[in-house]
């Protein structure tokens, strides 16, 4: 009876699990169908604004390098064109960009269905908590997004699109190639900043400790400028651009985990 009671059990998870992906996968094609027919905005406006030498990140950055003598990050022009040479490729580009805007506005339902999926696993305290959890690791995923968006795509782009072996090379990009960078760019820094929630939950399953996680500062350090280096294969003042806020919250990651360690060391006091 007990054995039948939890494979009932188990089957009635898979089947909250099902039932998760499919409302998750509903809410990013109905925001996707929205982006859909938004094309023009999406693609003049948002994606393809990274050729303009008027960009709010390339100003900010010619007036950075200005105020110290210098104008060697100005861009007068764009020295680069995009290009489709796939019968499909701009129909295919245009069905992907709209499923990533769908599942980066649907981010927040998302996580909310993660959260009632694991919210009878938890405490009734850690409950109440479902509002704050929602809001900082959508927070967190949205900082990371405009960060994306704003610092690595466009110094991703303007190094690769200014990069040349010689000047007989006509750089003349694929549109597929292009997308895929930004794409990646933005959707990868939205991940990373989720770092302090997977320090939380890695704390709450005892893998990781406050103490752990400052003596090895060090490695975590080489770890995220591998990292910044990869995403932004850059300049080193790029990859330490991208370094910069990923130490803030692994530091951030360690007050989280010094709390939630304080909270279970007092519970058990209770007991």
């Amino acid at each position: 009876m007990n054995k039948q009671s939890k494979q009932m059990s188990f089957l009635a998870h898979l089947e909250e699990l099902r039932w998760l992906l499919i409302r998750s996968v509903g809410a990013v094609l109905a925001f996707a169908v929205i982006a859909f027919m938004m094309k023009d905005f999406i693609f003049n406006k948002i994606i393809f604004v990274f050729q303009d030498p008027n960009f709010i990140t390339y100003r900010a950055l010619c007036k950075l390098t200005q105020f110290f003598g210098s104008d060697g990050l100005c861009i007068e022009k764009t020295t680069f064109s995009i290009q489709s040479l796939k019968m499909a490729e701009q129909f295919s580009a245009h069905i992907w960009m709209s499923i990533t805007f769908g599942f980066i506005v649907a981010f927040p339902y998302i996580v909310f269905e993660i959260w009632k999926f694991i919210k009878p696993a938890m405490y009734k305290e850690e409950q109440k908590h479902a509002k704050s959890f929602i809001f900082f690791s959508s927070g967190l995923f949205f900082v990371g997004i405009l960060f994306g968006y704003y610092v690595l795509a466009p110094l991703t782009i303007n190094f690769f699109g200014n990069y040349s072996v010689s000047d007989v090379i006509q750089r003349n990009f694929k549109l597929g190639s292009y997308i895929s960078i930004v794409k990646t760019a933005v959707l990868s820094s939205g991940f990373l900043f989720e770092l302090p929630i997977v320090i939380y939950f890695l704390t709450k399953l005892g893998i990781v400790t406050p103490q752990f996680l400052k003596d090895n500062r060090k490695y975590s350090l080489v770890i995220i400028l591998i990292l910044a280096a990869v995403l932004t294969p850059a300049d080193i003042l790029s990859q330490i651009v991208v370094a910069i806020p990923m130490l803030f919250l692994y530091e951030f990651g360690i007050i989280i985990s010094k709390r939630i360690v304080k909270k279970q060391k007092a519970a058990l006091k209770t007991l």
